[in-house]
């Protein structure tokens, strides 16, 4: 008896030890993961669960914020207000807050979806960087030390979107970059990561109708022959720019022939293979740009173009050469990356909420939180089914993080651990 409870023991610390190793292996650096792709490569997900049950933990928020959490380690980093003032959070796998920083005033959300904390940060797995509608934008340590801020609006001018502020700050191997792009003189601007002295600044304005220059998407790190480029999405281009200069090294426009009104720049591109997928048109169209070349690529690197389909809030996720739009309503489509072809679509539960959350993939699935809060898991290697409906019981806005077998949703007034699934 004592050696059969001696070997039960052994056997769950082991267990323990084992699920320890793999979170403090799990990475999610930035908003749409290490990939840029919001996918998961390894992995098995929890398939049911609610705001009370199948979770590891959850642990109350300070303040409404909408930024999907980030993992590096044992640090799970949001963004949220702290008592009118923007600030970082750190958690570690047991829910426990390490640190909160707060790291200047506030500038609140207008939009019922929207706060002051919408971009996520981003991580280098040495510092933290994370900005704000109010313009700030700081370095911090993984002990939540500041190590440099600043303010943007102070310095540059003030925000002219329409609605929240929401695109999330960038990294290249020496310094963080962000992408403003508004009514008015829009620009890159690139910080020194050590320092937060401004390495370089380039001014990024295209003329279009109303609202056609208002961008909130995230600008993403890719590959440009031998070496690294920003590629930017908004006012109706897409470009990519030297991270050592911000150089415009190659530009894709046509996206607006008709010179529609009000086509803002919301869902982010995805990258698949050497492929960039544009959304735009407020969700009614898409194309698949080539990566590489130089000057004006609009005739040369533009693979496929499709008028009937698209997504307007939510980013695509890609994963294997095939992309998965999530539209507002609850459609969602696969297409393959290389031709733009239709691969099969289906339909979540039709509701009168709508989705803002980006879906994203893990073994074999997709998860997507709609606005109410409640989060679909449906098969989608193979044929796709819808196999569960798990309400977490407040608002979801943020994008749901699979890492290390754990799912992390940001809620308006929590953050969920849902823990790994059982094994017999």
């Amino acid at each position: 008896m004592v050696r059969t409870l001696a070997l039960l023991l052994l056997m769950i610390t082991a267990a323990e030890v084992a699920a320890a190793e793999k979170a403090t292996s799990a990475h999610w650096p930035r908003w749409r993961g290490g990939g840029d792709d919001g996918a998961a490569s390894k992995g098995t997900y929890a398939v049911k669960w609610n705001a009370t049950k199948g979770l590891a933990w959850k642990v109350p928020l300070p303040g409404k914020g909408c930024s999907t959490p980030i993992v590096r380690a044992d640090h799970i980093i949001l963004t949220a207000p702290v008592d009118g003032h923007d600030a970082v959070l750190a958690f570690d796998w047991s829910g426990k807050r390490l640190w909160q920083t707060p790291i200047g005033r506030e500038v609140p959300g207008k939009h019922r979806n929207g706060s002051g904390s919408n971009p996520s940060a981003v991580t280098d797995g040495e510092q933290i960087f994370a900005c704000y509608k109010s313009g700030n934008l700081a370095a911090l340590d993984y002990d939540g030390k500041i190590l440099w801020k600043l303010n943007l609006v102070e310095r540059f001018g003030k925000g002219k979107l329409y609605w929240d502020f929401g695109t999330s700050p960038i990294l290249t191997e020496t310094d963080v970059v962000m992408a403003i792009l508004h009514e008015g003189e829009s620009y890159l601007a690139a910080f020194d990561q050590q320092a937060g002295e401004l390495s370089w600044y380039v001014s990024r304005n295209y003329k279009t109708p109303t609202e056609g220059d208002h961008g909130y998407a995230s600008p993403i790190l890719i590959d440009h022959r031998d070496t690294k480029a920003v590629m930017v999405w908004g006012a109706e281009r897409l470009t990519a720019h030297d991270v050592g200069s911000g150089k415009l090294l190659w530009s894709c426009a046509n996206f607006n022939p008709e010179q529609k009104r009000n086509w803002v720049t919301v869902a982010s591109p995805t990258i698949s293979g050497n492929m960039a997928i544009v959304p735009y048109g407020r969700g009614s169209r898409i194309a698949g740009i080539r990566l590489g070349g130089s000057g004006d690529v609009t005739k040369t690197h533009r693979s496929w173009t499709r008028t009937d389909t698209g997504s307007f809030v939510p980013t695509p996720a890609a994963q294997d050469g095939k992309v998965y739009l999530l539209r507002d309503r609850g459609e969602v489509e696969c297409i393959d990356a290389s031709s733009g072809k239709t691969l099969w679509k289906d339909q979540l539960p039709k509701h009168r909420a709508s989705y803002y959350a980006s879906p994203t993939i893990a073994d074999g699935k997709l998860y997507a939180a709609r606005e109410d809060g409640v989060v679909f898991v449906a098969a989608v290697a193979g044929k796709f089914a819808v196999l569960s409906e798990n309400n977490m019981g407040e608002r979801v806005i943020a994008s749901p993080v699979p890492v290390a077998d754990r799912i992390l949703i940001r809620g308006e007034k929590h953050l969920f651990c849902v823990a790994p699934p059982a094994t017999d």
